[in-house]
């Protein structure tokens, strides 16, 4: 006989990817707990970019401003040479109707983790430190698990255990889940450091190009510089103030950079490596634990984010109803991203250290999509505009009383959302619970003044727009075809209700 369940979800690891999906079910009603094995919040910078696409999931999860507030834009480049320096400005497109947010975020990754610690307080949970997850079984009506903590040693009974717990995940280890992938054969400091010589003005590196490179990056919404540059593969690393003082001195030939103190430091060895699986049974590997990637490109954090926010909406699905066939779309979508990135990352790992620094938009994560998942609904007829799997996206528009809104604010939230281009609302479907349906013409109740919605999408009259929980598009169909998008719905948990969807 098994024990009662004490909650639905145990998340082991509370970094970006474990606090990311407890904020994914908070706000969707879902019991969980959020274990940390570490005794208090990681303090490093280590992943310091957000990327365009992982600022449109913030500002879903309401954590954007406080995000922009807490960092800043990446600096100037100041890449000394033999005489001075050369000062480079990376030019970025500008924000545009459908794509609001071009810019990466320079934010130190405690800070990160902060404001998402934050934002989970305001939904009333907040992660469980000093608790370690031991081990655990699971059979076909849930997880057993073994944890010690403050309260001594406990059995919580749970029905999904996800491991979030990093890059030597427990989670992974004990299912026995093969990491394929290699060490790239680079070894790397990075400190977060208070340093004497140079200023916050820009992004200070020294010897581009050689193995005797270095970088201080000013930390914003902090006294902090990030230090970083490669180092010796084998041997202890002088991690203190003075060593590190001496290391900036051997490779900059400057004595008035002085480290005044250090914050937190780490020398690693780089690797690119991917699970075999992301789903075994009841238990689900996110983050780190599934991959993990050098850290050029700023790819790391931001993958392990979408991770968990494409987690977070299937499993409250299920747990509402959903059949389960749709978390095995976990795995199905998420695991080629990763694939993707990891070649990404290690091709510009190797262009760093040629001393080429170029990004485009590929780092920026925009164009990433499902277009192959099992949830985009085929739709063969269709030979221009955006397809299913694509991501949603932004629009200015009319709403309420005319009132400038847009796309995304009527996206925001844990729901489905359905557009009607140029037909009458109550042609739609019947209402369905957690699903919001509007029409975007002069009759309805969005009105596309300017045009940017159709252009956007690509849509004509009588068209019709599933837009998922996660932001990205499920369907396009016409009138004629749903009795399609019915089985969809049905598929993914949206059955009809007695009451109307409520409004955005």
């Amino acid at each position: 006989m098994t024990s009662p369940l004490t909650t639905d979800v145990l998340i082991c690891g509370a970094g970006a990817a474990g606090l990311t999906l407890a904020i994914e079910l908070a706000r969707r009603g879902v019991a969980f707990r959020l274990i940390e094995k570490m005794a208090e919040p990681f303090r490093g910078s280590r992943g310091k970019g957000i990327q365009p696409r992982s600022q449109e999931v913030f500002a879903d999860l309401g954590v954007l401003d406080r995000l922009v507030a807490a960092g800043g834009v990446y600096p100037p480049q100041r890449v000394y040479r033999e005489g001075g320096y050369d000062e480079e400005r990376v030019d970025l497109p500008a924000p545009t109707p459908s794509e609001p947010h071009q810019r990466p975020l320079l934010v130190p990754q405690f800070l990160t983790e902060t404001v998402l610690r934050e934002r989970l307080a305001e939904l009333g949970h907040r992660p469980q430190w000093g608790c370690e997850l031991k081990g655990f079984e699971q059979d076909a009506e849930g997880v057993t698990a073994h944890v010690t903590g403050m309260a001594g040693e406990e059995a919580p009974r749970v029905r999904y255990l996800v491991g979030t717990d990093g890059g030597r995940s427990f989670v992974r280890h004990a299912l026995h889940i093969d990491f394929a992938g290699k060490t790239l054969g680079v070894r790397a400091l990075v400190a977060d450091v208070v340093q004497e010589g140079v200023t916050a003005d820009a992004w200070h590196r020294w010897n581009e190009g050689t193995p005797e490179q270095l970088s201080l990056c000013p930390l914003p919404g902090t006294p902090l510089f990030q230090l970083q540059g490669p180092v010796a593969l084998e041997g202890d690393i002088d991690l203190s103030a003075q060593g590190l003082t001496a290391l900036l001195a051997r490779r900059t030939g400057r004595q008035d950079i002085v480290i005044r103190s250090v914050s937190w430091a780490s020398a690693f060895h780089m690797n690119a490596r991917l699970a075999e699986h992301y789903r075994v049974g009841r238990v689900f590997l996110a983050g780190d634990a599934a991959h993990i990637h050098p850290p050029t490109g700023g790819q790391g954090l931001n993958t392990s984010v979408q991770d968990a926010y494409n987690l977070g909406w299937k499993l409250a699905a299920v747990l509402a109803g959903a059949p389960d066939t749709l978390l095995d779309t976990y795995e199905e979508e998420r695991r080629p991203i990763a694939a993707e990135m990891l070649g990404l990352s290690t091709r510009l790992l190797k262009a760093a250290q040629e001393g080429d620094r170029r990004r485009g938009r590929e780092v920026h994560q925009l164009d990433l999509g499902y277009p192959d998942s099992s949830l985009s609904l085929p739709s063969p007829s269709r030979t221009q505009g955006i397809r299913a799997g694509a991501r949603a996206p932004d629009a200015p528009v009319l709403g309420s009383a005319g009132l400038p809104t847009r796309l995304f604010k009527l996206f925001q939230g844990p729901h489905w959302t359905l557009l009607g281009y140029e037909t009458a609302r109550d042609s739609a479907l019947p209402p369905r619970p957690h699903l919001h349906i509007h029409a975007v013409g002069p009759r309805g109740d969005i009105v596309d003044a300017q045009g940017h919605f159709q252009r956007a999408y690509g849509v004509e009259p009588g068209d019709w727009v599933l837009v998922r929980p996660d932001g990205y598009v499920g369907a396009v169909v016409t009138q004629h075809q749903f009795a399609a998008l019915n089985d969809y719905l049905e598929r993914v948990g949206l059955r009809a209700g007695v009451f109307a969807a409520r409004a955005a």
